[in-house]
């Protein structure tokens, strides 16, 4: 059965509701309110398999039935960790033990752990950009 996604009016709240394809393409909730129907572009398809972001178990198997590139790959890791943050409400605990691990072994900030600065200066140059 095809998937077909209806928003809310009033709370823009949307929701996944398989149905037929013969069957009348309306929602209405329990309240009484009739939601509106929601069009995609079909030139793509959309993963309606939701995995928990903080299972390292459900993300191996994922990534290990994946097609598409290395690139795709950590792509998906970052919308995980966004979504691992915004459950949390503060930073991404695996990506702070990462940073931290990181800074532990190389004895300086991960690149993306650093201040954002217009300045790098060393014993040899001066750079600002």
């Amino acid at each position: 059965m095809p998937e077909y996604l209806y928003k809310h009016p009033e709370t823009e709240e949307v929701v996944s509701v398989f149905q037929g394809m013969q069957d009348k393409h309306e929602y209405i909730d329990s309240e009484g309110v009739e939601w509106s129907r929601v069009f995609t572009n079909t030139s793509f398809s959309l993963d309606s398999s939701n995995i928990d972001p903080f299972s390292e178990k459900q993300f191996v198997e994922k990534t290990g039935n994946m097609k598409g590139t290395y690139g795709d790959m950590l792509d998906y890791s970052k919308e995980l960790s966004q979504q691992r943050s915004e459950i949390l409400g503060k930073e991404d605990p695996l990506k702070r033990k990462t940073f931290d691990k990181y800074k532990k072994e190389r004895g300086f900030a991960h690149p993306n752990d650093r201040p954002k600065s217009k300045k790098i200066e060393t014993s040899t140059y001066k750079v600002e950009y």
